[in-house]
């Protein structure tokens, strides 16, 4: 259950989110969800308290860095795109991640998989291609490399103190991102209807999916934790569709399958393997 919340409270924030783009732009979103974001988990972890050694430093600014592009990113694609097809494209960096540390050859069928799901994203017919942003599925690759360097990165630093760590990385994203957001967007950001409509998204993108998160890992084996997690871009296209109206044809819903189909798939090789 909480694995589901986190993916629904997730969700339901970026399409919020989406509908904040018209008025303050994807730049300003970011901006005041990153801001937020990191103020409320740095007094919760009160990250002050870490201490980094000095060989972990670059990791830690590297971990920040792609934190804070990966969803800078995806804002932009889903200014562009469906959220649920910019989430099928996103989720292809972490099945990148798992193939690659499994090496197993029987795991390029989930590779297979996922590459059908994507040609079912974003063509039609014999060849023609979709109607879709080609802008926008740029950024839903990058966004999806960010992603993977997330995880790399994410593994290196995770021993240094868990929700701290998360926080210190939220810092270094702010340090960018959110002068960024106010150069882009001026200083309307600072009206009290955008603050508060940045502080519900920090809460339902980042604070509540962070704990639920914590709480999912501390009891499902990781086989089931990635199981669950693998089902991000259905969810991500429901909550669209009821928040934002935002409807996909047969096609694109089946590529979204095969998409989730290879993260389980692969997910679970790799767990049988070890």
């Amino acid at each position: 259950m909480a694995v589901v919340a986190t993916q629904f409270s997730n969700a339901w924030g970026a399409a919020w989110s989406k509908s904040l783009f018209a008025a303050i732009g994807p730049e300003g979103v970011i901006a005041l969800r990153v801001g937020f974001s990191a103020i409320l988990l740095g007094i919760v972890t009160q990250a002050w308290r870490l201490r980094v050694k000095r060989n972990q430093i670059g990791n830690v600014v590297a971990y920040g860095v792609a934190l804070g592009l990966m969803n800078s990113i995806a804002y932009q694609a889903y200014a562009r795109i469906p959220i649920g097809i910019g989430m099928a494209i996103e989720v292809t960096g972490p099945l990148a991640v798992v193939v690659f540390n499994s090496r197993r050859p029987a795991d390029l069928a989930w590779v297979a998989c996922a590459i059908a799901g994507l040609v079912l994203l974003l063509f039609r017919g014999f060849g023609d291609v979709a109607a879709v942003d080609p802008l926008g599925i740029a950024f839903a690759f990058g966004s999806a490399a960010c992603w993977a360097s997330y995880i790399v990165y994410g593994k290196r630093v995770s021993t240094l103190g868990g929700g701290s760590i998360a926080a210190a990385g939220l810092a270094i994203a702010f340090i960018f991102v959110v002068p960024f957001g106010l150069a882009t967007t001026g200083a309307k950001l600072f009206r009290q209807e955008w603050l508060m409509a940045g502080l519900v998204i920090a809460i339902l993108c980042s604070a509540i999916p962070f704990f639920l998160q914590i709480h999912a890992m501390r009891q499902l084996p990781s086989r089931v934790y990635g199981l669950l997690a693998s089902a991000v871009p259905a969810v991500g296209a429901i909550m669209a569709y009821i928040v934002l109206g935002e409807a996909l044809d047969l096609q694109q819903y089946l590529g979204i399958l095969l998409v989730i189909v290879a993260g389980a798939g692969a997910t679970l090789s790799l767990s049988r393997g070890r």
